[in-house]
């Protein structure tokens, strides 16, 4: 429940920077539903996995599919350090997770990680949510042999 509040609290405060429109709040409401038994979870560690859904679904910008993350939210758009990391990331690469976004503060976790599976990842470390979803939003970059 923390996670949503702050996710939907951290998009309209954030807004226009997002590119929606001025009066986006005044004629919007943002109400996200959790049900207590949908999916098992400890503590905050969605936030910034809900403020991306928020982001993709008001801006119409695709998250990749094999891209993941965790991290506790602040209104003030850090990125928390957030528990169980190395169940997480295995559990990621196990579903075909190819890219992760991660508290830079649990980077140490990741001492934890097999080696082959670390590297099969790519992995960035934030500290804050935009920088996050610069990341996640980048670009794609251009893909196959080029015409000629």
């Amino acid at each position: 429940k923390e996670s949503a509040q702050a996710a939907v609290s951290f998009v309209r405060s954030r807004a226009e920077s997002l590119g929606l429109p001025p009066d986006f709040t005044e004629k919007n409401d943002l109400h996200i539903h959790v049900p207590a038994g949908a999916i098992p979870k400890d503590g905050p560690s969605a936030g910034l996995a809900i403020v991306t859904a928020l982001v993709s679904l008001l801006t119409k910008r695709a998250v990749p599919p094999d891209l993941a993350m965790t991290g506790e939210i602040t209104l003030r758009g850090r990125v928390m350090p957030v528990g169980g990391i190395k169940e997480k990331v295995l559990a990621a690469a196990r579903a075909g997770i190819r890219h992760l976004v991660l508290p830079t503060r649990n980077a140490d976790d990741l001492r934890e990680i097999p080696t082959d599976i670390r590297r099969s990842l790519s992995v960035k470390r934030v500290r804050d949510i935009d920088t996050a979803l610069d990341w996640i939003f980048r670009p794609a970059k251009p893909t196959g042999q080029g015409g000629g």
